[in-house]
């Protein structure tokens, strides 16, 4: 009955091959429709990755496959407008883990928190570590309360060069490194990092998305595309 009020046929699909792959509960459906998984999934692809995720539902052969945009936390059960440390971010995340990796997506494990490693007897702390069945990669999450900075992803290209060179199998895939921030500065990201880098900024917020802003962002974004083509 729930799949049958919504009224766009790709969305609707998408719930259906969703909930039936990966077993969701009334519940779980409800939440994911609520968090408008669909716009965010969609908003991060183009147009055939978008037709993709209503034909066969989400498929992950890629990091960007993973990605979500924005990523909703409101589980946590922090105050927006209540002052919390990225310590408190963290330990909230671990205390609500299970709905952390579902928000994730599919085929994540949670592997440890501060993981520590050392270079020239500098200690560093890796927030949280994460592996990936399905893509067989590390990956890696660092938090950030303030806007992105450019230290924050130079930070994050040592912590994946790490991974990449110490730590994961020669037959493993590269490590995706996966900044989540209140404030993602597009300009800074653009001109830090390459093209091929595997490091991502995602914003994140604490309450449920507005699904009318989302669907006009995703009408925006296939405006464009069609421009473009």
């Amino acid at each position: 009955m729930l799949l049958l009020t919504i009224k766009d046929a790709d969305e609707r699909s998408f719930y259906e091959i969703e909930s039936t792959n990966e077993h969701w509960s009334l519940s779980e459906l409800k939440r994911q429709k609520a968090s408008a998984l669909y716009e965010r999934l969609a908003i991060s692809r183009d147009k055939t990755g978008v037709r993709r995720l209503a034909e066969k539902g989400l498929v992950i052969a890629k990091p960007e496959d993973v990605l979500k945009e924005p990523y909703v936390l409101e589980f946590l059960g922090l105050d927006e407008k209540a002052g919390y440390s990225e310590s408190d971010l963290e330990s909230a995340i671990i205390s609500q883990l299970e709905r952390f990796l579902l928000e994730l997506g599919k085929g994540f494990l949670f592997e440890s928190r501060q993981r520590r490693f050392t270079f020239d007897e500098d200690h560093y702390f890796v927030d949280l570590v994460f592996y990936n069945r399905l893509l067989r990669c590390y990956v890696i999450i660092d938090l950030k309360l303030d806007k992105l900075t450019h230290q924050d992803l130079g930070q994050m290209q040592m912590y994946v060069n790490h991974y990449d060179r110490h730590v994961k199998l020669p037959d493993e895939n590269a490590t995706i490194g996966l900044l989540l921030c209140k404030d993602r500065k597009d300009a800074v990201v653009k001109l830090t990092l390459p093209k091929d880098a595997n490091i991502h900024a995602r914003e994140y917020q604490l309450y449920l998305p507005s699904k009318e802003l989302l669907k006009a962002k995703l009408i925006e974004w296939a405006r464009e595309e069609e421009t473009k083509a």
